[in-house]
């Protein structure tokens, strides 16, 4: 059958979210072809390039997310009254009803993640079926007027859009956190709509494009959805929508420092695109029971939803995970992306208390930082370690006699990921947010013991093969850790369950095995659309079939790349017929 993968900001992108598990997906699934539909995030992602792309790679459409010129679209009377009729009903939509009333504080969600259950009703995106029709039918207006006018973005950067979404906050029944909302806040959401619009500007959803394919798979929730929406809007082609981060906890959780009002509208604009997803997909698959939980409490059908855990190479620890030897029993390993939300100082903290019982012990933080912020961070973190360590401060930086270093995989003491988790005893995870816990992963294929905070799908990773503390909890952790230095033999234990159990749930073959399930199963429930003939006249199964095409005929031409926005969007990558980055491992997170 024919995929169309629907990525933003990720594959085939060098650079970019998912990029590893879609490359395995699509390279383990070589029986289906796959049009590849990208939204790139930036002009740096576009200049670095794609990783090489196999053979089942028929073609890759791409546009711009980031920036869209002015169309030049002039719209007559009755598409103006249809524009703002449209607009104005995805405006109301958003300020009425109580769903976001206080997501904007950045904590809301399901009960039993961060944030208290009224916090969780009040922010996880619950929308009422009035409130999601007419969401969906303002979004759908928009998305036709589009198709018939030749694009949006002129219209929503107009004072008509504008003052469309301030009679929305102004209208009676309207949330009091909309009600408030001044002019600057106004322009600012009108200009986070217009970018989140750009979607229904393309021209993807023609029988040669998004058309053609017999399923749409996302590979996360936002703006990679928009596309599969409209592709089920106009053409009837089924859905399947993947998330191992979910895109509305994102949200939450980043945007904290706009004003309420702000917060408010993007939030519910934000949690009726979920809702409106996860009614339209046939179906929905978390990454764990986490996600799962968001999904739920933002409308997803239970029926409908699939958990597939994330696939990963569980053969570069093999040789590591095999070993029974230790190479430092005393020594416990942290390896991430060094940023606030690891938590780093509270692990500091343990491990003073951990040096005071057992002096010998040592602690390895292997990692590189995520941005400026993360810089910051590892400064701040190294100065910590000197202060907790101040007879032992001097030369922190390298592996010695002082009982913390700071590390990056790659170098001469630590090649591979499998080396750091190699080189001690237990492996921690300090974090206090945390989605898949892809270190603890690592860690489980190579059969070390673990001690973990009690975030995300850690939990349910762990399943009983490593020990479990509260975050933000030094004196837990610390006790925890010397729970299992003390102890080789339960370490031992619980290692090699750890490994058994990474490899029976998380390698790539399973992945690869369900996503491939799924996809059969979606595509025998769903009608035939048109009946595709073959060369003697007799029907074929599905729309396009794989073994009409030659195989690596991908590598034998350039391949077609279109930065297809409609007019006045801004001109995509050069055609590439080659692309000249491979795909790399980084430093887990």
């Amino acid at each position: 059958m024919r995929i169309g993968l629907l990525t933003e900001g990720g594959y085939p992108y060098v650079s970019g979210d998912a990029r590893l598990w879609c490359d395995r997906l699509v390279r383990g699934l070589e029986q289906h072809e796959f049009d590849i539909y990208a939204l790139s995030r930036s002009e740096h992602q576009e200049d670095e390039g794609w990783v090489p792309l196999p053979p089942q790679v028929d073609r890759v459409i791409t546009a711009p997310l980031w920036t869209a010129e002015d169309d030049g679209v002039v719209y007559g009377r009755r598409a103006r009254r249809r524009f703002a009729e449209s607009y104005g009903e995805l405006a109301a939509a958003l300020c009425e009803g109580g769903a976001a009333e206080a997501s904007g504080t950045g904590s809301a969600g399901p009960v039993g993640s961060t944030g208290s259950a009224k916090g969780s009703r009040e922010g996880s995106g619950e929308v009422s079926g009035v409130e999601a029709d007419r969401f969906a039918s303002a979004l759908y207006g928009l998305a036709e007027l589009a198709r018939d006018e030749g694009g949006l973005v002129g219209a929503l950067r107009s004072e008509t859009a504008v003052r469309a979404l301030e009679r929305a906050c102004r209208a009676p029944g309207a949330r009091q956190t909309a009600r408030e909302a001044r002019v600057p806040d106004l322009l600012t959401v009108a200009a986070h709509l217009e970018r989140a619009l750009r979607p229904l500007s393309l021209d993807w959803y023609e029988d040669d494009g998004l058309g053609a394919v017999d399923l749409c798979h996302a590979a996360s929730g936002g703006p990679a959805v928009l596309p599969g929406l409209l592709a089920h809007h106009f053409c009837g082609v089924p859905l399947l929508v993947t998330e191992y981060g979910v895109r509305l906890r994102t949200h939450y959780l980043a945007d904290s420092d706009s004003p309420p009002a702000v917060r408010a509208l993007l939030a519910a604009f934000h949690g009726r695109l979920a809702t409106e997803t996860y009614r339209r997909a046939a179906v929905v698959t978390p990454g764990n029971t986490h996600a799962r939980r968001w999904q739920e409490r933002c409308g997803a059908d239970r029926e409908k939803i699939r958990t597939v855990y994330p696939g990963m190479e569980a053969g570069h620890f093999a040789e590591v995970g095999e070993s029974a030897e230790c190479v430092d029993p005393d020594t416990l390993v942290w390896v991430g992306r060094v940023e606030p939300a690891k938590d780093l100082i509270s692990l500091l903290h343990a491990f003073a208390e951990i040096r005071k019982a057992e002096p010998k012990t040592r602690l390895r933080i292997v990692g590189a930082p995520s941005g400026p912020e993360g810089a910051a961070y590892l400064g701040h973190c190294k100065a910590l370690a000197a202060q907790l360590f101040p007879d032992e401060a001097e030369g922190l930086h390298a592996v010695g006699d002082n009982p913390v270093s700071f590390e990056e995989i790659g170098g001469p003491e630590l090649p591979s990921a499998a080396d750091a988790y190699g080189s001690g005893a237990v492996t921690i995870l300090s974090s206090v947010v945390e989605g898949f816990p892809i270190s603890l992963v690592e860690a489980m294929f190579c059969a070390r013991a673990t001690v973990s905070t009690d975030v995300g799908a850690v939990v349910e990773v762990i399943g009983g093969t490593g020990l479990v503390v509260p975050p933000r909890n030094p004196k837990a952790l610390a006790e925890a850790c010397l729970t299992l230095l003390r102890d080789p033999e339960r370490r031992a234990r619980l290692g090699a369950a750890a490994r058994a159990r990474a490899l029976e749930l998380f390698t790539v073959e399973q992945n690869i095995a369900a996503f491939h399930g799924i996809y059969l199963e979606i595509v025998s429930r769903t009608p035939v659309r048109r009946v595709v003939l073959d060369g003697t006249g007799e029907p074929l199964p599905f729309a396009t079939p794989a073994e009409s095409h030659v195989p690596g005929r991908w590598t034998e031409r350039s391949t077609r790349v279109v930065a297809r926005g409609g007019p006045g969007w801004a001109a995509g990558p050069p055609v590439r017929a080659t692309p000249p980055f491979a795909a790399t491992e980084g430093a887990p997170g």
